[in-house]
C-alpha cells in the first residue's frame, strides 16, 4: 500500500524539462573563433595609425553641377541606394536569406546617405564618421552572410552581431586613430576570402561570395586610380566616382540568389 501511494505521488509530479544542451562547436566555427580572436588583437594592439596623416581630403573631380558641388563623388552614390532598396525588396519574397542580409541592404542606403553627405564636403574629415558608419553596417551584414552560408547560421549570427560592434567603434574611433578600422576593413575582407574558399553548406542559397568579394577589389582599384582614371577617360569620369558604382555592384550577386518565389 506504502509502495502504491509513493506510486501515486511520483506520477503526480510534473516531468522535469531537460536542459538545452550547447552543441559542440564545429571545426570551422573553431577556426572562425580563433580568426576573430587574432583580429580583435590586431584592433586592440597593433601600433595606432593617425587619421590625420592618411585623411586626404582632395578629389580630382571637383566639378560641380545643378549647384551640387563634387556631383559626381556625390551622385553616384545613389547607386547605393538603388541597390539597398532593391535588394531590400527582393527579401520581401523570401523568409529563407540568409543571416545578415537585411543589414546589408541597410547599410547600404546609410552608405548613400553618409557618403554623400560627406563628399558635399569633403575637407572636413569628421564627416568621414557618417561615411564609415554605413560602410561598417554594409561590412557586417556582407560577413553575417558569409559566416551564415559556409559555417552556420549561429556564426552568422555571432559574426553578425560581433563585426557590427566592431565596425561602428572602429568608425568611430578612427577619427583618431586609423588602426582598429584597418583591421575591420581589410582583416575582415581577408576573412570573406578565406570564407570563399570553403564549400557552402548544403541547403543554403547559395551566395557567390567570389563575386562580391571582385566588386569590392575593383572599387578599391579604381580609388587608387581617381586622376589616372579621370585623365584616361578626357575628365568625363572620375576613378573616386566609378569606385562607387563599383561597390555598389557587390550587392549584386546577393541579390542575383533572392529570386521572387511568389510566382512558384
Amino acid at each position: 500500500m506504502l509502495h502504491a501511494t509513493h506510486s501515486a505521488r511520483d506520477a503526480t509530479r510534473p516531468s522535469e524539462s531537460p536542459r538545452p544542451s550547447f552543441p559542440p562547436l564545429q571545426t570551422r566555427e573553431k577556426y572562425l573563433i580563433a580568426a576573430l580572436l587574432a583580429l580583435a588583437l590586431a584592433a586592440l594592439f597593433a601600433p595606432p595609425l593617425p587619421a590625420a596623416a592618411w585623411h586626404i581630403p582632395h578629389f580630382v573631380d571637383g566639378r560641380a553641377w545643378l549647384g551640387i558641388p563634387n556631383a559626381g563623388d556625390v551622385l553616384s552614390n545613389l547607386a547605393f541606394l538603388a541597390m539597398g532598396v532593391w535588394g531590400s525588396e527582393r527579401l520581401r519574397a523570401r523568409h529563407d536569406a540568409p543571416v545578415g542580409a537585411s543589414w546589408l541592404f541597410v547599410g547600404l542606403i546609410l552608405t548613400c546617405l553618409g557618403s554623400g553627405f560627406y563628399h558635399l564636403d569633403p575637407d572636413v574629415p569628421q564627416r568621414l564618421v557618417a561615411d564609415r558608419l554605413g560602410m561598417a553596417v554594409a561590412f557586417a551584414g556582407f560577413l553575417g552572410i558569409a559566416a551564415s552560408e559556409r559555417v552556420s547560421v549561429r556564426a552568422g549570427e555571432a559574426v553578425l552581431v560581433l563585426m557590427m560592434i566592431a565596425g561602428l567603434l572602429a568608425a568611430w574611433v578612427a577619427r583618431e586613430n586609423l588602426t582598429p578600422w584597418v583591421v575591420v576593413q581589410y582583416g575582415g575582407m581577408a576573412l570573406a576570402v578565406s570564407l570563399a574558399l570553403t564549400r557552402p553548406r548544403s541547403g543554403v542559397l547559395g551566395v557567390p561570395l567570389g563575386g562580391v568579394i571582385f566588386f569590392y577589389a575593383l572599387a578599391k582599384v579604381f580609388e587608387l586610380g581617381d586622376a589616372v582614371i579621370f585623365e584616361a577617360t578626357g575628365h568625363i569620369v572620375s576613378g573616386h566616382t566609378l569606385k562607387h558604382l563599383a561597390a555598389a555592384l557587390a550587392a549584386w550577386p546577393v541579390i542575383s540568389t533572392l529570386r521572387d518565389r511568389r510566382a512558384d
